[in-house]
Order: structure tokens, then sequence, then C-alpha cells
């Protein structure tokens, strides 16, 4: 990972700051961005203290304005972007209510965000790879995109958009350099799975726990790898 520019997006917590502290001990180049301001700041403070140099940026990448200045921030600090990390999403309402009873807006709002947002910046940072026809972009997706479970309503059906849309991509780009894959985290000790699973009474693994299979994914020993699905717990190819 020894300077090579890595992207990762919902950056201020949880998955993104341990993939961000992760890269950062590894010597790569971060840009780094979130909704959450402050949050951010202290991330990319924990990671410069490990010698790494980090854009932080503030951005909803659900907003093609915001996805577009992130990305040219980026290019123009760097020069180029090596591996992107779609990892921001939201829960939506807590507790999770049954598709029959879930608000149409709140429904919209999370298959936008989470969908759109890895469609927009894949698209962008897309356009650098392709010119040196070399790049590794990696999708978070979720076992409740992968099964459909009940209660798990907008954001279990957006990640199995992230997963359709992750075979599409790695399909359209097969004949380049690009590799595209997918990792399923499982289940973590995080803010958002608090919301989800508020009454948790079984161990969850800490986010940093996970992060190997991104690293390996991210390196040039999986330059042949593309369009698979990986449980990061396992760092089994499912």
């Amino acid at each position: 990972m020894k300077n090579k520019v890595v992207m990762i997006t919902g950056a201020s917590k949880g998955l993104g700051k341990a993939l961000t502290l992760a890269f950062a001990k590894e010597g790569a180049r971060l840009a780094i961005c979130a909704r959450n301001t402050e949050n951010l700041l202290e991330v990319k403070n924990e990671a410069e203290n490990f010698g790494a140099k980090v854009l932080a940026v503030t951005a909803d990448v659900s907003n093609s304005k915001d996805v577009d200045r992130f990305v040219a921030m980026t290019e123009n600090e760097f020069g180029q972007i090596d591996v992107l990390i779609n990892n921001a999403s939201m829960l939506g309402p807590s507790p999770m209510p049954l598709l029959l009873d879930y608000p149409e807006e709140q429904f919209t709002e999370v298959v936008r965000v989470n969908t759109v947002s890895a469609f927009l910046v894949t698209k962008r940072v897309c356009l650098g790879m392709l010119e040196r026809n070399k790049g590794s972009i990696i999708n978070v997706t979720s076992e409740a995109g992968h099964v459909g479970y009940a209660g798990w309503g907008a954001y279990g059906i957006s990640k199995f958009a992230i997963e359709g849309l992750t075979q599409t991509w790695a399909d359209e780009l097969s004949e380049t350099g690009l590799r595209v894959n997918m990792v399923d985290p499982g289940e973590m000790d995080t803010d958002m799975h608090q919301l989800a699973v508020p009454d948790c009474d079984y161990p969850l693994a800490k986010p940093e726990e996970v992060v190997d299979i991104f690293l390996y994914l991210a390196s040039d020993q999986a330059q042949n790898i593309t369009g698979k699905r990986f449980m990061a717990q396992s760092q089994e190819e499912v």
C-alpha cells in the first residue's frame, strides 16, 4: 500500500474509520469523506499520527456535485486514485419498520443514499482509473443484501442493489485493468448495529478486526480478482 492513493467514503466512524487507520498504517495516502465534519477531522488526525498524508472533505456522496468536488480535490492533491472503497451508507428509521409500514420518503432516501452514492463515486473515479488502466474498487455489502430478512427493510434492499451494481460494474470493466469486488464485513460493534439490533446479546467483531480482506483486495496481489464477494470475518469468497 506504500504511497497508493486510497479513497474511502463514510470514513468518520465504524468500519470507515477502521479502514482509514489500517491503510494509514500501511503507508497509503488517503482521501476520506463523510457528512460529519467533526468526526471526520478526528479520524484525519488519528491517521496522520501514523505518518499518513490525508485529505479530508465534508461531502454527501449521494450528491453528484459533492462527488465531483471530492474526487477533483483528491486528483488535484494526489494526482490519481488507486483504490476506492464505497463504504458510506445509512440505516434508515430505527427501529426498522416492516415494509408494509415503511414510510415512502424514508424508503426512497435510504435506497438513494446507499445505492446512488456507490454508483456516482465509482462512475467519477473510473474516468481516471481507465486512463491508467488500473484500479481496485471495493463495495461494502451485507448479509442482509445477500438474503432477504424480515425487518431489514430499505437497508437490506439497498445492499441487494449494491451486489448487483458490483457484478454489473465488474462485467462491464472485465476487459480492462480495473477490478470491482464486494466485501460483507459481517456483524460488527458499531453505532449502526446498535440501532439495527438494540438488544443484541451475542459477541460482535470490532471494525478493526475485519480490515485484512480490504487490504488484500486493494493490493497488487489481487490484481486478477474481480466480480467476487468476500466475507471479511472468514476472508472467504462467497
